[in-house]
């Protein structure tokens, strides 16, 4: 059931996220910062992307994805059909690596060291979500505050 649930809202929000990159009127905005805005619209993207990828694609969809942390934070002017390219592939990635659980699972430990100790699967599963959360409302401000008019 909690599994479904956490598919569920993985899925919605990431097709969010590819809506709110598709919001941006010009796509030069996806990139800029200015003034307290340190990271981009498409860098925050780029950032839920990797993590993951990372997470939960290596971590439960045994996937051999190898992040690239500082070029999610550096990259400029990423095409956008390729960002929607990366945001297709972790959908998939979340699917797959949700689909190996079972309920019995969420009591249990996530199979990698995020934060120097272990975790519960629980746990670690509503935090990577409510990251996504929380860097998706950042992107929907940034684009906004960016494109006003």
């Amino acid at each position: 059931m909690m599994i479904e649930v956490l598919k569920e809202l993985f899925n919605r929000d990431l097709k969010k996220l590819k809506q709110e990159i598709s919001l941006y009127k010009n796509e030069s905005t996806l990139w800029k910062v200015e003034n307290s805005i340190s990271n981009s619209g498409g860098n925050l993207c780029l950032h839920l992307v990797g993590n993951l990828k990372t997470y939960i694609g290596n971590g439960l969809a045994n996937t051999d994805y190898i992040r690239q942390r500082d070029f999610e934070f550096s990259a400029k002017f990423v095409d956008r059909n390729h960002i929607y390219t990366q945001i297709d592939e972790t959908i998939e990635v979340v699917n797959q690596g949700l689909n190996q659980l079972t309920d019995e699972d969420l009591k249990g430990t996530f199979p990698m060291i995020i934060w120097e100790k272990e975790t519960g699967m629980a746990f670690t599963l509503m935090h990577l979500h409510s990251h996504l959360n929380y860097h998706l409302g950042q992107i929907n401000y940034h684009r906004r505050l960016l494109e006003k008019g």
